[in-house]
C-alpha cells in the first residue's frame, strides 16, 4: 500500500496561506501600507484602479532594500523584524510575520521597484504567482515601488466573490484611515481611477481627524488624556449630541496598531451611559501605550485583535477616563467668565433701593364656603380666566365637539386590557374600519370600530409599512414621482460614505431622487421624493446612509430592500405626530392595502385588536 501523506508544493501552500492573509483588495493595500510605515516613510502614496481588482500601488520614500532583500522579502517567513520567539512579546512595528508579500505574489502579478539611499541603482524585479520572472537593476528614486496587478488572476473562484467596485472601495478607505490616522507625522496620499480621494499633509491628530472625516468634525471632539503606570490614554472622543446609529467611526490603536476589542468598546458604551439615544453609538479615536510586553499580538492573521495582561484595570482606566472628559468638556455646568452677550448677569444701579418681596392674602377666602372657583379667584385677582375668555361666546368653544361624545380624542390614561394579535377571524371587522370614527390616543396611536370590538394600530409602524411597499414598487419598476428643485442643492460627503451614494445611486434615483455626482465627493440635488421635499437635502441623504449602514451590518440584507427599509423608516411619521381624522383614515385605507398590513417591515407589528368581550370583564364585579 503506497503512502498517502506528502508535502504541498510552494505554490498551492503560499495560496492556502494567501487565503487567511489577502481576502480582499482592502487586505492588500494594508499589509502594502504598513511595510511602507515600518521603512520610515515620510510620504506613501496609494494608486488604485477599479477598487484593486486591475492594480494597487504603493509608493513610498522609506529606506529602501538591498538586491538580496528584494528577492527575499517574498519568501514565506522572511522578515526583519524577529529571530527569536521572544521578540513576539516586544513587537513595535506593524508587519512582521514575512507572509504578506508571499501570499500576495501567490495570487497577482508583482512588480517591485526599490532603492536605498546608498546605492546608486535600484533592483526590480517581477514576480507571477510565485515564480519570478525576471531580477534586474534599473533607475529609480529612493524608497520602494510594488504594484500588484490583477489580484486573483490564478484563483477565479476568489475573484468572483469579491463585491462590486464601491463596496471594495469602501474596505480599501477603512483600511487606509486606520493607518493614516495611526500616523498623523506622515504625508499620505490616496488616488482612484485618476481622482484624488485624500490628500493629506503632515498635522496633528485632530486636524488629521477632520481631514478624513470632514471639517464638521472639528466641533464634535472631545479631547482625552490620561496616563498611568499601566497605560496611557490620549485622543478623542466624539459628543453625545452626535452619535450615530453605525459604529463606523469607533477606532482603537494599542502602540499604533488598529485593534478590535469588544470589552474595551464596552467601557466607552459604558462612560456614555445616560448621556446617548437608544440604539446610538459614539464616535472616539483612542489611543493607547502600554508596555510590549504585556500583550500578545499574535493572535489573529490580521492582527486586530490583541490580548492584554491586566484587561480588567484598563477597562477601568478608560471608562474613568472619558467620563472625567465628558464631564470636563461637555456635561458639566461651569461659570464662564467670557460669557457670551445675550446673558447679561448685571447688578441693579447703585442708587436704588433693594426691596423685600412682599407676600399677598386674600383675607376673605374661605375653603368651606360654597363659592365657585373663578369666583373665588375674581375677588382677590381681579377678571377671571373665563371673563378673559368673553362669556358672550362661549358657545365657540364646543364647536367640533357637539353630538356623540365618541368624537373627542382620547387623552386619558390608557385601559389595561388582554390583547389578541389579529388573525384570520378578524378580517372580516376591517370591511367597516375605514368607514368607523377615528381617534389619536398620545400622539402614537389610532384608535377605530370594528364589528365585534375596537382596533389600535401604530400609526408609526403602519406608515413604515406603507412607504416600504410603496418604495420597493417604485425600485423594482424603476419609476417614481420627483418634485424638482427650483434651486439645485450641493452636498458633500466624506469618501467613504461618497462610495456608499455612488452605489446607491441609481436606486435613490428610481425612489424619486433627482442626484448626480459633481466632483470630488460631491453630488447636486436636483430633484427629491415629494415626501422629503421640505427637510435639508444632506442630513436627509445622511441620515438615510446611517440607517443603511446599521442594516447592512446587522441584518445583511440585500440592497434593493435595504434600502426601501431605510426609506421607509426615516419617511414615516414618528410618535407624537398628530393626525387629523382625514390623515388617520388614509392611514388605515393604504394600510389594509398593503401585502403584508400585519407587520412593519423590521417585524413589529402594525395593528392589535379589542373585543367586547374583553371590555365586559373589566366591568363584571
Amino acid at each position: 500500500m503506497t503512502d498517502i501523506i506528502h508535502l504541498l508544493p510552494d505554490a498551492v501552500a503560499n495560496q492556502i496561506a494567501a487565503g487567511e492573509v489577502i481576502q480582499r483588495p482592502a487586505s492588500a493595500v494594508k499589509e502594502l501600507i504598513e511595510n511602507s510605515v515600518d521603512a520610515g516613510s515620510s510620504h506613501i502614496k496609494l494608486l488604485l484602479k477599479e477598487a484593486g481588482k486591475v492594480l494597487i500601488q504603493v509608493i513610498d520614500n522609506g529606506k529602501g532594500m538591498s538586491e538580496t532583500d528584494a528577492r527575499m522579502c517574498f519568501e514565506r517567513h522572511a522578515t526583519s523584524k524577529i529571530t527569536k520567539a521572544e521578540d513576539l512579546f516586544a513587537i513595535t512595528t506593524k508587519g512582521f510575520r514575512g507572509e504578506a508579500l508571499a501570499s500576495i505574489a501567490a495570487i497577482a502579478q508583482v512588480e517591485l521597484k526599490t532603492r536605498r539611499a546608498e546605492d546608486e541603482i535600484g533592483t526590480q524585479i517581477t514576480i507571477e504567482g510565485c515564480t519570478v520572472q525576471s531580477q534586474e537593476a534599473c533607475s529609480t528614486s529612493v524608497g520602494t515601488s510594488i504594484a500588484i496587478k490583477n489580484l486573483f488572476f490564478n484563483v477565479p473562484a476568489r475573484r468572483n466573490f469579491l463585491k462590486s467596485n464601491p463596496v471594495e472601495t469602501s474596505h480599501i478607505i477603512d483600511e487606509f484611515q486606520r493607518v493614516a490616522l495611526a500616523h498623523p507625522e506622515i504625508e499620505f496620499s490616496f488616488n482612484h481611477n485618476g481622482a484624488d480621494l485624500f490628500i493629506l499633509p503632515k498635522s496633528n491628530l485632530r486636524q488629521r481627524i477632520v481631514s478624513l472625516f470632514g471639517n464638521n468634525y472639528n466641533q464634535r471632539l472631545v479631547p482625552v488624556e490620561e496616563k498611568t503606570f499601566i497605560v496611557k490614554i490620549s485622543g478623542f472622543i466624539g459628543k453625545p449630541e452626535f452619535a450615530k446609529k453605525t459604529r463606523g467611526e469607533q477606532f482603537f490603536f494599542v502602540n499604533n496598531r488598529f485593534i478590535r476589542n469588544a470589552y474595551l468598546h464596552h467601557a466607552v458604551q459604558n462612560a456614555y451611559e445616560q448621556l446617548l439615544p437608544r440604539e446610538s453609538h459614539p464616535s472616539y479615536f483612542l489611543f493607547l501605550e502600554v508596555a510590549p510586553n504585556s500583550i500578545d499580538i499574535n493572535i489573529h492573521p490580521t492582527k486586530t485583535e490583541i490580548k492584554f495582561e491586566d484587561e480588567k484595570a484598563i477597562y477601568a482606566i478608560l471608562r474613568s477616563s472619558i467620563k472625567k472628559s465628558l464631564g470636563q468638556h461637555n456635561l458639566t455646568p461651569t461659570i464662564d467668565f467670557e460669557q457670551e452677550a445675550s446673558i447679561s448677569l448685571d447688578g441693579p444701579p447703585k442708587d436704588r433701593i433693594i426691596e423685600a418681596p412682599k407676600i399677598r392674602v386674600n383675607p376673605e377666602y374661605n375653603p368651606f364656603k360654597t363659592q365657585t372657583t373663578f369666583e373665588s379667584s375674581r375677588a382677590f385677582n381681579g377678571p377671571s380666566l373665563l371673563q378673559r375668555a368673553n362669556l358672550q361666546n362661549w358657545e365657540k368653544l364646543y364647536e367640533g365637539h357637539q353630538g356623540s361624545n365618541e368624537k373627542q380624542q382620547f387623552s386619558g390614561i390608557e385601559p389595561t386590557l388582554t390583547q389578541e394579535i389579529i388573525n384570520p377571524k378578524w378580517e372580516n371587522d376591517f370591511s367597516e374600519v375605514s368607514k368607523s370614527l377615528t381617534y389619536q390616543l398620545h400622539g402614537r396611536y389610532i384608535l377605530s370600530h370594528i364589528k365585534t370590538g375596537f382596533i389600535i394600530i401604530d400609526q408609526q409602524s403602519a406608515h413604515e409599512r406603507i412607504l416600504y411597499e410603496k418604495f420597493v414598487t417604485n425600485l423594482t419598476h424603476h419609476k417614481a414621482g420627483s418634485q424638482q428643485l427650483l434651486f439645485p442643492e450641493t452636498v458633500e460627503f466624506n469618501a467613504a460614505d461618497t462610495s456608499l451614494m455612488q452605489l446607491l445611486l441609481p436606486s435613490l434615483n428610481d425612489l424619486g431622487f433627482a442626484l448626480e455626482e459633481f466632483g470630488k465627493n460631491t453630488f447636486v440635488v436636483h430633484g427629491k421624493p415629494s415626501l422629503l421635499s421640505d427637510a435639508d437635502s444632506k442630513k436627509q441623504l445622511e441620515n438615510i446612509l446611517e440607517e443603511f449602514k446599521k442594516n447592512q451590518s446587522e441584518l445583511k440584507l440585500h440592497t434593493t430592500e435595504n434600502l426601501a427599509r431605510s426609506m421607509a423608516f426615516y419617511s414615516a411619521i414618528k410618535a407624537g405626530k398628530i393626525l387629523s381624522n382625514e390623515e388617520m383614515k388614509g392611514i388605515i385605507d393604504e394600510l389594509f392595502a398593503c401585502e403584508q398590513p400585519y407587520a412593519s417591515p423590521s417585524g413589529k407589528p402594525t395593528l392589535t385588536t379589542f373585543s367586547l368581550e374583553d371590555l365586559e370583564k373589566r366591568f363584571k364585579k
